[in-house]
């Protein structure tokens, strides 16, 4: 295959800065369509006991799929529907109490406006993001959220680029203003993403992934250092507590306390576990959310925590818990 030789005078990152240029300035232009219409439309959703069915055609298809994805995964139900699908058996999936956000940058897409009078005569309001108040479908809809542009990014003024954008941003606009109004939470949100990173930091709590049970490394105080060191083998948690046969916790002993041991100059065949262990021990509760605890392990510098409720210890939980349960 022969190499295809660049023009002279490319210029790649030109281009490229140009276009955030023009996208910029026209976002701060977009400030102005942040007005009482868009704070109709907030109402309108937020009032709404069905669902945002959000329609577009093209590139408006596109962002539109974003848009009601945005929605839904803060708040506020919402679908996409291809409006040549919805000419074709899809508008059954419009019901009563349902509103349409319909997006047409020229607001002339003969797909929306043939769906138009079948909206109308099921009452279903409609909420239209268009560059143009005076087009067909503006003049139609409830409420009219203008997404006009200046000029597009694209030099040829053909391929949409700053309208893409204009209209994404004002799809977030609206869905963050609704997320705000609704007073929706980061558990509200890991509700709805449950499968993901995300959900996992928010959703999943110590008591999901301690170690109980005989997975505990314990011994008691009478013990010898040496069958603590063969517990904290056994186990393979970096440590032993030190508790009773009630499980009240009466210290710790971690690998890293054996480096502190060799230190001390006493006979490890000999010495008792109660001599060097640390008393205590930094404990959670088992129904704080997983990510607190590793972020206290991280300000700690340990590597596991006991579990506790008061002094009476129900589990481990360790670092590499974490990293398998994809919190970290």
């Amino acid at each position: 295959m022969s190499n295809v030789e660049l023009p002279q005078g490319t210029h790649f990152q030109q281009a490229g800065k140009r276009v955030l240029e023009v996208e910029r300035n026209a976002l701060a232009q977009l400030d102005q369509y942040i007005n009482e219409d868009f704070s109709r439309a907030c109402e309108k959703i937020f009032q709404c006991r069905g669902k945002i069915v959000v329609m577009g055609v093209g590139k408006s298809g596109h962002i539109g799929r974003k848009i009601a994805a945005t929605l839904a995964s803060t708040g506020t139900p919402a679908f996409f529907v291809h409006p040549t699908e919805a000419g074709h058996g899809d508008l059954g999936m419009v019901g009563s109490g349902d509103i349409v956000l319909a997006i047409s940058n020229s607001g002339e897409s003969d797909e929306m406006l043939s769906l138009i009078p079948m909206l109308k005569r099921q009452h279903i309001p409609l909420i239209c993001m268009s560059s143009n108040p005076d087009s067909r479908i503006g003049k139609v809809s409830d409420i009219h959220l203008c997404i006009k542009v200046a000029e597009e990014a694209c030099p040829l003024g053909l391929a949409p680029t700053t309208s893409t954008t204009a209209t994404l941003v004002m799809g977030d606009a609206l869905a963050v203003a609704l997320l705000e109004a609704r007073d929706f939470t980061r558990e509200d949100f890991a509700r709805s993403h449950p499968g993901g990173t995300l959900g996992r930091k928010l959703l999943l709590r110590v008591s999901d992934i301690m170690h109980t049970g005989d997975q505990i490394p314990y011994v008691d105080s009478d013990a010898l250092l040496r069958d603590a060191l063969l517990e904290i083998t056994r186990k393979k948690l970096g440590l032993t507590v030190i508790c009773n046969n009630l499980m009240t916790i009466e210290g710790i002993f971690t690998d890293g306390d054996l480096r502190r041991v060799f230190d001390m100059d006493i006979n490890l065949n000999d010495a008792k576990i109660a001599d060097v262990m640390t008393r205590g021990g930094i404990r959670v509760g088992a129904n704080i959310l997983a990510v607190d605890a590793l972020n206290l392990m991280q300000a700690r510098s340990i590597t596991g925590l006991l579990v506790a409720e008061g002094d009476t210890l129900l589990g481990i939980v360790h670092m590499h818990d974490m990293l398998k349960a994809g919190v970290v």
